[in-house]
């Protein structure tokens, strides 16, 4: 055996026992308010089981009685997240994702075995328009509605001002209801933080309530600092953007990788939903749902859930710590959720006023967690009660996936869209 082969078979064995010993427990016990929160475990290498790609065939998610599930397209290229326009017409983001630089040894064998899990089909750093003109709940037409674009994700809508945030920046296109494509060059509103290492390169947008504001999520560099503090300049935080200048300011900052901002309609407060960090055992630590208060921290990348010292991080700032703002929701750890939806629709009256949340699923436990489209119930404006599944189906098995969730909307029929970007289509569920 050659001596690169022994290694590579050497580091693959310490994968599978880190797997083996961090299978993960009860999820259940971190859902809501008051988390469960274990003794950190750290490894030489994070554990990792991967959920490699199973077709769907003839299957579709599962859905509850009374609710059913149907393919409103197939055949995507990378779809992310999905924006519903106000005659209907659906936008699917593609993008393309950035290469990052691999700034740690096991980077190369993690992002190796991470590879095994994703759909095969590459983005196309566009966005498509789909268009369901007769009600069937099909997309009968699809055109490019924009392209050339640089791994696109947030789409947002202000009056006829339409703005996608590519990875490094807010672009603003003029848009008329009704048209299939825009040919009108794009304008940059403002840059946003982005290579050359660009860990967390998805960036979630939203309007506020006035339009007069905007709000994009940027994740982190890195996990927890490995690529050192200067590359986390202007990570890990919402940017509240001046719609008129381009003027930006920190609306919150020591979010790992905020992602789905959404304001809630009764209440008009941000919430958002956060990858946290990984690396520290299978139950740590919880991702989150939370409103987002204005000039708050929330703890990364010195501690998490509140004040829970994160030792990792060198030197150490109590004076950080002591400011951590605790999040409103827990949804347990490693689901990876990136998107959020409040439901205000008619045809599914059981989860009005609730929030629909995209898990993509974990791949650093033993236990698959995540993978599912969940729902939380609201009540005045915040959480009230256990996160509900109401999508499921996506894995097969102990280690294969047919989909994986991304982006949840509400089309105006007020049925759900779901973005699955490893079978690349966009499921729709709705009333049997």
């Amino acid at each position: 055996m050659s001596r690169a082969l022994a290694t590579w078979s050497g580091l693959a064995l310490t994968i599978a026992l880190a797997a083996c010993s961090g299978a993960g427990g009860d999820a259940s016990s971190q859902l809501g308010p008051n988390p469960h929160l274990p003794e950190q475990n750290q490894f030489l290498v994070p554990p990792m089981h991967i959920a490699r790609p199973a077709p769907w065939g003839n299957a579709t998610p599962t859905v509850p009685a009374g609710l059913k599930v149907e393919a409103f397209a197939t055949g995507m290229k990378n779809v992310r997240e999905l924006f519903v326009l106000p005659n209907g017409d659906v936008l699917a983001v593609e993008p393309k994702g950035p290469q990052e630089p691999v700034s740690r040894p096991k980077d190369i064998l993690v992002n190796w075995i991470q590879g095994f899990g994703h759909s095969k089909v590459k983005g196309a750093d566009q966005i498509t328009l789909l268009r369901d003109a007769d009600g069937d709940g099909r997309a009968e037409t699809r055109s490019v509605f924009l392209d050339h674009l640089v791994s696109p994700f947030g789409v947002a809508l202000v009056g006829s001002d339409l703005y996608v945030a590519n990875t490094d920046a807010i672009v603003h296109f003029p848009y008329q209801t009704g048209q299939t494509r825009v040919t009108a060059p794009g304008t940059i509103l403002t840059d946003l933080p982005g290579g050359p290492i660009n860990h967390h390169w998805t960036k979630s947008l939203t309007a506020g309530p006035d339009g007069s504001k905007l709000y994009v999520g940027i994740g982190s560099n890195s996990n927890i600092t490995e690529n050192g503090m200067e590359a986390e300049k202007d990570r890990a935080r919402i940017w509240e953007v001046d719609r008129a200048t381009g003027a930006h300011r920190n609306y919150a900052t020591g979010l790992r990788n905020p992602n789905g901002l959404t304001f809630e309609p009764a209440t008009k407060r941000l919430w958002t939903v956060v990858n946290e960090r990984d690396e520290l055992g299978p139950d740590l630590v919880p991702d989150y749902l939370t409103s987002v208060t204005p000039g708050a921290f929330y703890g990364w990348p010195y501690s998490y859930w509140g004040k829970h010292v994160d030792p990792r991080v060198k030197p150490e700032r109590p004076d950080m710590v002591s400011r951590a703002v605790m999040p409103d929701y827990s949804l347990s750890s490693h689901v990876a959720p990136l998107s959020l939806a409040f439901y205000q629709g008619a045809s599914m009256p059981q989860f009005r006023g609730g929030a629909f949340i995209g898990e993509h699923g974990s791949w650093d436990r033993g236990h698959f967690n995540g993978y599912k489209v969940v729902w939380v119930p609201f009540q005045n404006g915040r959480p009230s009660g256990k996160a509900v599944d109401v999508v499921t189906g996506f894995l097969d098995g102990e280690n294969h996936a047919r989909g994986r969730p991304v982006g949840v909307a509400v089309d105006r029929s007020g049925a759900l869209l779901i973005a699955d970007d490893l079978a690349n289509v966009i499921w729709r569920v709705s009333p049997r």
